[in-house]
């Protein structure tokens, strides 16, 4: 028997205003549920977006008592749902930095799995755009990967799209199901989203999930949109595009198996022995 699951991706416009993004994020799950997804998931960012790093710091709450969290919870458990909340600033008692935090959250309104961003957006970009995401985040340092009942999750954020050996490794450990939830920037969105989460998925042989931001934020800021569930053969389900709003695919978990069948290259890693370097 297939293994079929709904997925639905939450696209907001977030800003500065945490109670109002619980609101506008939240709505936004429910109207996804309604569309019959079953496992749903927000983007990078799902609490707050501040103008600069210090905001951010500032706006970040320790986990037992962080608002969006607790309301997130809340939202999974009233609608019975898997709920990934792509990330929120997290910060440690007596900590100058947060975490950058995803979360697996199970119906009951648990929380099932948590992962933090490795890889920090640190760049200068050719528009001109300069980002230093370690001024405000302390960087993971373990890749997770978790079984949920029709699927095992890889998990990852952003940023961390670019290092392809972070999902060799949760390919190999299993993951069927890889979360890339995100807040690319228009300017690197247009020239690279939709590549490397394809690249991602046939690389891995697993569905990719990536729920994005979109939209104006404080600070200047632009984000892409475009949230995408990609199939593990590169195909693209489903693509939010521009603009506020949820997209929806059911996907077969048995596309999977069938994809590693026929390409296994995820397991075929040879010790390699590359040349010296010349001059």
């Amino acid at each position: 028997m297939a293994r079929r699951v709904k997925i639905g991706l939450v696209q907001p416009n977030v800003w500065d205003d945490m109670a109002a993004n619980i609101g506008h994020v939240s709505a936004l799950v429910r109207k996804a549920k309604a569309d019959g997804a079953e496992f749903i998931a927000t983007p990078e960012n799902s609490g707050f977006m501040g103008a600069n790093a210090a905001a951010s710091v500032a706006a970040g709450q320790p986990e037992e008592r962080h608002p969006a969290l607790q309301a997130y919870r809340d939202v999974a458990k009233e609608l019975s749902c898997w709920l990934l909340v792509g990330s929120l600033g997290i910060k440690p008692e007596g900590a100058n930095r947060n975490f950058n935090r995803s979360y697996l959250v199970a119906p009951d309104g648990g929380i099932a799995a948590r992962y933090d961003k490795i890889h920090l957006f640190d760049v200068d970009l050719p528009s001109g755009e300069t980002y230093r995401e370690s001024n405000s985040i302390a960087p993971g340092s373990e890749g997770v990967v978790t079984d949920m009942p029709f699927a095992r999750l890889g998990m990852s954020i952003c940023y961390d799209l670019r290092f392809p050996g972070l999902y060799r490794g949760l390919a190999q450990a299993g993951a069927e199901i890889i979360s890339i939830p995100a807040a690319f920037t228009r300017t690197t969105g247009q020239a690279h989203w939709h590549v490397l989460l394809r690249a991602r998925a046939i690389e891995t042989g697993a569905f990719v999930i990536a729920p994005a931001m979109w939209g104006d934020h404080p600070g200047n800021r632009q984000t892409y949109g475009h949230s995408l569930v990609v199939d593990p053969w590169g195909k693209v389900l489903a693509d939010a595009g521009e603009g506020v709003g949820v997209v929806t695919a059911e996907i077969d978990l048995d596309e999977v198996a069938k994809a590693r069948a026929q390409i296994p290259a995820w397991r075929h890693d040879p010790n390699y022995t590359l040349p010296a370097r010349a001059g």
